[in-house]
């Protein structure tokens, strides 16, 4: 057992110095990638015309309907050869995560676009307000607060999914747990992995409850649920002498 603890000291340094950057740099500008192109083709599809709705629906169900497997490998290996460009590997699984989550993260756009309630909508086209506007200072604050926890989970499924830039040649965590494996075992090797990657999505996921939390607060419904819990507290003493005088 002292070994396998020892073995495991020896794997989590070895994968945070060796493995850990190029996992946080496709996960960050992965991230970035993806609530642009999900802002941009959840806006499209919500609120364009109808050409413009049909182009961003064939977008999303391409990249949610492939695989990302298959769209790193593309980006990789086949632009190359079509067009003359390299991307490189760093830039391919940037592209390759942002795309692929960015598409399901526009469905999360704009089913929160429509979860505003619809008078809202009205009230700022009464008032005459240009397009952006409206958007910028009615609906998008209140679309904002619904779309963060469909992004936490998202960004957490990203977290996970930046194991497979590996096979586009990046050091990542999942490929640098491969090598330490032959030093230090499996077990070790892998629980270290899986100890890293668990506490990388505990931290995004921490990140997006304090915005979401600051969300609500700035629409007033931050204390929402605790004022509730004490008008429902005195009301229930104010009832507790009238039934106890009747028992």
């Amino acid at each position: 057992m002292s070994e396998f603890f020892t073995d495991l000291g020896t794997a989590l340094p070895r994968l945070v110095e060796e493995g850990l950057r190029d996992t946080l740099l496709s996960f960050l500008g992965g991230a970035v990638l993806m609530v642009l192109v999900a802002v941009l083709l959840g806006l499209a599809t919500h609120q364009g015309p109808i050409w413009l709705r049909g182009i961003s629906r064939a977008i999303v169900e391409f990249f949610r309907g492939t695989s990302l497997v298959v769209q790193l490998f593309f980006l990789f290996y086949a632009l190359p050869t079509l067009t003359g460009v390299d991307l490189g590997s760093m830039w391919t699984a940037i592209l390759a995560l942002g795309l692929n989550y960015g598409a399901y993260g526009a469905e999360v756009v704009r089913g929160s676009l429509a979860a505003v309630p619809k008078g809202q909508w009205e009230t700022a086209t009464a008032l005459s307000m240009p397009w952006a506007t409206k958007i910028r200072r009615i609906i998008w604050p209140q679309a904002w607060a619904l779309m963060l926890p469909g992004f936490n989970n998202l960004l957490v499924m990203l977290v996970k999914g930046t194991a497979v830039v590996g096979l586009v040649l990046l050091n990542d965590l999942t490929f640098e747990s491969e090598q330490v494996r032959r030093e230090v075992g499996t077990w070790p090797a892998f629980l270290a992995a899986l100890i890293i990657y668990f506490l990388i999505a505990l931290v995004v996921s921490g990140v997006l409850r304090v915005l979401e939390r600051r969300a609500q607060r700035r629409l007033g419904l931050g204390d929402f649920g605790s004022q509730k819990e004490r008008r429902t507290d005195d009301e229930t003493d104010d009832a507790a002498p009238a039934h106890a005088g009747v028992a």
